[in-house]
């Protein structure tokens, strides 16, 4: 598939959220209920994402296009806000908060595409590493992140979403190996 990468503008918050909650749909499908998946709403997505890409204190949004310049995938990162990083000044650990792709590109590179991109992008503004949470059950998104270099660290949080108690397990890889 044809891509190209770009950084996301608040007009993109409708394709952002619909790229969104129709991965949400497919990815978690087995994870979350049903109910709470289909009551996702892309226009409440829309709202937050507009905010987000509007706001001084932004995160990095890249998306992919396909030929046609639908949008097919999105990242998000910014600095990771943990206590050990605040103390020592200047993050040198950046998070990546999301990276979703449309059902229908899965298996095509694109993920792994944006991934390298937006992994070029975080070294380049002096990160040293990079962190991640992925729900433990997703064993799809394991595999990706695994094949690009990325571990579990160890740390497991507990979330509730859509009235499910999931783990969440955090994956770390160092951006200069």
């Amino acid at each position: 598939m044809s891509t190209s990468i770009r950084e996301a503008v608040p007009e993109d918050a409708a394709a952002l959220a619909s790229v969104h909650v129709q991965s949400w749909r497919a990815a978690y499908r087995d994870l979350l209920p049903g109910p709470y998946l289909d009551a996702l709403d892309p226009e409440e997505r829309t709202v937050v994402w507009r905010d987000r890409l509007a706001a001084p204190d932004r995160p990095t949004v890249l998306l992919a296009t396909g030929a046609d310049g639908r949008v097919v995938a999105f990242s998000c990162f910014r600095a990771w806000a943990d206590e050990e990083s605040v103390a020592s000044g200047p993050a040198t650990t950046a998070e990546l908060a999301a990276l979703y792709a449309l059902p229908e590109v899965w298996g095509t590179g694109v993920g792994r595409e944006l991934l390298t991109v937006s992994t070029e992008v975080l070294v380049t503004a002096g990160f040293r590493s990079a962190v991640l949470w992925v729900f433990a059950g997703n064993a799809r998104g394991r595999r990706f992140y695994e094949a690009a270099g990325w571990r579990p660290d160890g740390v497991v949080a507990h979330d509730v979403t859509g009235g499910r108690e999931l783990p969440e397990l955090r994956y770390r890889r160092e951006l200069f190996a």
